[in-house]
């Protein structure tokens, strides 16, 4: 682990995918909050030994109050070819997402226009493109149904802020605690329940295939959903592929 309750997928000399808990920042913000990029950090100097400033590149992100999947890079080489896999959609993302109300399929598509507000920090999804929108398109499909709450898995065929938080609760499925976007109350530790659970790459130096999976947090409301913890789907109505 490279502090209390982060643990590490992988590592080598290129990288370090660590399963980043939520309500810790990527990186700093106006907060001045301690980040994963900082005890990362840290990690490597104290391991490695490493004298001076320890270089860690962040080829991206996820938002404070998701947990998951968080890929870092320890050299110039390894950041500069993931922000390229990043921006040619080369590598496969999978999230695990909560929500309240059943999704109108058990699968689909969603292709929306987001518009992002800078000063409040929130994004709007329209049906149609509008001025200064991007496009965004996810694939999703129903997992199961466990009390009240219905698990996604979804992913994100761009790369937008607040892609699915936004899409889905424009489907009329909000993540479950995320009050930005529509759901009607927050988490008691301020999370939602998004989870980036799997990524797929090619390595950017040694060009083997990677396939990273991090483990559900760990709190009594995600552990209702460790029976589908090894990515089976257990309704046999539901197909297994997007």
């Amino acid at each position: 682990m490279i502090a209390e309750n982060i643990p590490i997928i992988y590592e080598d000399n290129h990288l370090l995918i660590v399963n980043k808990p939520n309500n810790l920042l990527v990186q700093g913000d106006q907060t001045g909050d301690v980040t994963l990029s900082d005890l990362a950090k840290q990690y490597i100097k104290e391991k490695y030994k490493k004298p001076g400033e320890v270089f860690l590149g962040v080829p991206h992100r996820l938002d404070r109050p998701v947990s998951g999947v968080v890929i870092l890079c320890r050299t110039s080489k390894s950041l500069e070819r993931m922000t390229e896999l990043f921006r040619k959609r080369e590598i496969q993302k999978t999230y695990w997402a909560v929500v309240k109300n059943k999704p109108p399929k058990k699968k689909g598509r969603l292709t929306h226009w987001l518009v992002k507000d800078e000063k409040k920090n929130i994004v709007t999804a329209y049906e149609q493109k509008v001025p200064n929108s991007q496009k965004a398109e996810l694939r999703y499909r129903l997992l199961g149904k466990l009390n009240d709450h219905y698990l996604l898995e979804v992913e994100p065929l761009t790369g937008r802020p607040h892609q699915i938080r936004v899409q889905l609760a424009q489907m009329g499925c909000p993540i479950r605690g995320d009050v930005k976007y529509g759901f009607h109350k927050s988490n008691q530790d301020q999370s939602i329940n998004l989870h980036a659970r799997r990524v797929y790459f090619i390595h950017p130096v040694k060009k083997e295939p990677i396939t990273c999976i991090a483990s559900l947090p760990e709190n009594d409301f995600w552990e209702q959903f460790l029976v589908l913890d090894d990515f089976e789907v257990k309704d046999k109505n539901l197909d297994n592929t997007f």
